[in-house]
C-alpha cells in the first residue's frame, strides 16, 4: 500500500487527479491550491460549475486554515464528536485559500476528515487538503466499493487506488453558518440539534 499512497501523492503533486477509497465512498480528487486541476476535475466530472466541492481535510488544525473561524460550539458537538468519520461541516471559506471554483462561486466550503487511514495518509504527505466529491460522473451512482467505479472514469484519471470503504454510506451534511444549524443531507452520522 506504501507504494500506491507514494504515486497517489506524486500524481497529486504534479496537478493529476486521483481516485482513492475513503470511510463513506470511492472518492475522486486534486489538490485544493491547483486551479488547473480543479478544472479538470469539474469537467470530469461533469459536475455544474456552481455546486461547491467538498474538501477532505487530516485533521483540526488543517480545517482552521481553510475557514473564516470554527466556533467553540461546532468543535465542542460536531468536530470533537464526530472526526474523524462520516461529518461533513459548513463554514465560512477563508476566500484567501478556497477558490471560488471549490465553493461554487459561495462563502462558504465544507470540510471533513475521513476516517480511512489511506487517504488521511496521502493528505498528510501532499500537505493540503484534496478535492473529494464521490467518484462518479455527476447524477450517477455513489461508488461504494471498488467494482462500482465506472470504468469511463478510471480511464480518465492520473492514479487510482484500490481499496476498501468501510461504512459505504454517504456523510451527513450540516450547514453550522446558519443558526439554528441545517442539516442538508442525512447520512451516516445522526446529529442531535
Amino acid at each position: 500500500m506504501n507504494k500506491q499512497i507514494e504515486d497517489a501523492v506524486r500524481a497529486l503533486n504534479q496537478g493529476g487527479i486521483v481516485i482513492f477509497p475513503t470511510d463513506t465512498a470511492f472518492g475522486i480528487g486534486c489538490r485544493i491550491d491547483n486551479e488547473k486541476a480543479t478544472e479538470k476535475l469539474f469537467k470530469l466530472r461533469k459536475r455544474p460549475i456552481a455546486q461547491a466541492m467538498p474538501v477532505l481535510v487530516n485533521g483540526i488544525e488543517m480545517a482552521k486554515n481553510y475557514v473564516v473561524e470554527i466556533p467553540s460550539e461546532v468543535l465542542k458537538k460536531l468536530i470533537n464528536p464526530f472526526w474523524p468519520g462520516a461529518l461533513t461541516i459548513i463554514l465560512n471559506a477563508n476566500l484567501h485559500k478556497v477558490s471560488s471554483l471549490v465553493t461554487g462561486g459561495g462563502k462558504t466550503v465544507g470540510i471533513r476528515m475521513p476516517n480511512h487511514p489511506v487517504i488521511l495518509d496521502i493528505i498528510t504527505k501532499v500537505g493540503v487538503p484534496v478535492l473529494g466529491p464521490s467518484a462518479n460522473f455527476h447524477g450517477e451512482n455513489t461508488p461504494f466499493e471498488f467494482k462500482d467505479l465506472s470504468l469511463e472514469l478510471i480511464s480518465l484519471v492520473d492514479y487510482v487506488i484500490e481499496g476498501e470503504c468501510l461504512v459505504r454510506e454517504t456523510s451527513t451534511v450540516v450547514d453550522c453558518t446558519k443558526a439554528p444549524w441545517e442539516i442538508l443531507r442525512q447520512g451516516v452520522v445522526t446529529v442531535k440539534m
